[in-house]
């Protein structure tokens, strides 16, 4: 699945050691609001190697890798519920030399695209701490908006959501969009 940036990418061993220093690193845990991880490497490629032979039938993990193939961070979409057709999504670029540069939006767009493409679901909705708004901002532009705000586990976390009908039509106005700009570079250019 390509983005304009990046490539979705079904998970492999080899992604196994960039995610364990990922899930060890503090800030990215904070990001998280999760605990680094606090087991050997070893222990984590074994756990991750069954993973992948037998994956989880609530969940769909992917890599997030740029064009030219480098690894920079991980995206899924969980709490799978086939019976309302929605699902929790998420994302962690964890590469810092690809913050702030569209990587994270571009994997949102990418993933809401293709789960709405290949799925039959008809919502998506995540949840980010309060004060993070760099992400909020990146759901924001995907056409996430914030529906409620809860308090888990001693952290704050806005809720958003977006539906496959929003979806489309944002979809379809950035085609008309596109057309509007193309017709009047014409028209310019006459």
């Amino acid at each position: 699945m390509d983005g304009n940036l990046i490539r979705i990418r079904e998970k492999k061993l080899e992604d196994a050691v960039s995610d364990y220093a990922w899930c060890c690193d503090p800030e990215l845990s904070r990001l998280d609001a999760a605990r680094p991880l606090a087991m050997s490497l070893s222990g984590y490629i074994s756990e991750y190697s069954a993973e992948l032979r037998y994956p989880s039938l609530t969940r769909r993990r992917f890599a997030v890798e740029t064009m030219d193939g480098k690894h920079i961070g991980n995206c899924s979409y969980y709490n799978i519920d086939l019976k309302r057709r929605e699902a929790e999504v998420g994302i962690m670029i964890g590469d810092r030399d690809y913050w702030s540069k569209g990587y994270g939006t571009d994997t949102i767009n990418t993933l809401i695209s293709y789960v709405f493409d290949k799925t039959n679901f008809n919502k998506l909705y995540l949840k980010t701490l309060d004060w993070n708004f760099r992400a909020q901002q990146c759901f924001r532009k995907c056409g996430f908006t914030q529906y409620n705000r809860i308090h888990r586990d001693g952290h704050d976390f806005v809720l958003m959501e977006i539906s496959r009908d929003g979806w489309q039509k944002m979809m379809a106005e950035q085609e008309q969009y596109g057309r509007n700009a193309v017709a009047a570079e014409q028209a310019n250019s006459d």
